[in-house]
C-alpha cells in the first residue's frame, strides 16, 4: 500500500502536529473562547494555536464562530464530524498511558527494538 493510500496516514494528517490533539480535548466538552483556549493549551504561543485551529477548521473538524474583532471575540467548538475524532483520542490517551507505565517498568533501549 502506498503511503498516499493509507488511511491511517489520512487520520494523522488531520491531526499531526504538537497541540491538535490537545486542542480537540479541550473542545470535547464545550466550546471555548480564544482566551479560555489559550489557558487550556498553554505552553502553545498565539501563532501556533490559531495556526493550528485553522488547520483544523480547514479540516472541518473545528468550527469558528466570530463575535467581533478581535481574537477574543472568538469562540472554537467541535464540529459534529470533529467529534468523531474524540473516541479515538480517547483510545490513543489510554494506549500511551499503558504504554508509558509499560516503559516505566522495563526501560528497554531503543537499539534492541531495532534490532
Amino acid at each position: 500500500m502506498r503511503l498516499s493510500e493509507c488511511p491511517v496516514r489520512t487520520t494523522i494528517d488531520v491531526i499531526e502536529g504538537k497541540w491538535k490533539p490537545i486542542i480537540i480535548n479541550a473542545l470535547k466538552s464545550r466550546p471555548l473562547r480564544f482566551g479560555q483556549l489559550r489557558r487550556e493549551v498553554p505552553e502553545a504561543t498565539k501563532k501556533v494555536l490559531t495556526a493550528q485551529l485553522r488547520e483544523l477548521e480547514f479540516a472541518e473538524v473545528v468550527f469558528r464562530k466570530d463575535f467581533g474583532n478581535s481574537q477574543d471575540h472568538l469562540s472554537y467548538a467541535l464540529t459534529t464530524y470533529g467529534r468523531t475524532l474524540v473516541p479515538i483520542l480517547i483510545h490513543m490517551a489510554q494506549w500511551g498511558a499503558t504504554h508509558k507505565k509499560r516503559l516505566a517498568e522495563k526501560p528497554v533501549s531503543p537499539r534492541r527494538i531495532a534490532s
